[in-house]
């Protein structure tokens, strides 16, 4: 099975951004973590600070890939055009945000996103993506 990880915009700090919110393990620490759990898939993991960049990627593998797991990070409150990326696909997505983003401030409350995902975790911290994993997995 092919899982793919996409993350957004600033998460490229995991470990030295805001740890108090996000936690002191970078995203590539974790990620390797996450092979040792999953042996048996095949993850690709992309990160980019570019919108653009993001839809590409999901174009890329949403036909291929047996499920993606999506942290857009800010643009998920910004960004109509990673949903409609989303809704053009055919792998299920999984939306997973590190923080509750609905106990932070309201504009994060909003989400261009979620409605276009299988479905949504946030605010379990990295555990998130292992149970975006599991659900892919079946």
């Amino acid at each position: 099975m092919k899982i793919a990880i996409i993350n957004g915009p600033n998460l490229n700090l995991l470990g030295t951004r805001e740890p108090g919110i996000y936690g002191s393990q970078s995203f590539e620490q974790y990620f390797s973590d996450l092979h040792k759990k999953f042996p048996s898939v095949e993850f690709s993991y992309f990160q980019s600070n570019v919108e653009g960049e993001l839809i590409n990627e999901l174009q890329r593998v949403g036909f291929d890939y047996s499920g993606i797991v999506l942290n857009p990070g800010g643009y998920t409150h910004t960004s109509v055009a990673i949903g409609d990326a989303i809704a053009s696909i055919t792998a299920p997505v999984i939306e997973v945000h590190i923080s509750n983003v609905h106990a932070r401030e309201d504009f994060r409350k909003i989400s261009h996103v979620s409605s276009k995902c299988k479905g949504t975790i946030s605010g379990l911290g990295l555990k998130g993506y292992e149970l975006a994993v599991s659900f892919l997995l079946g």
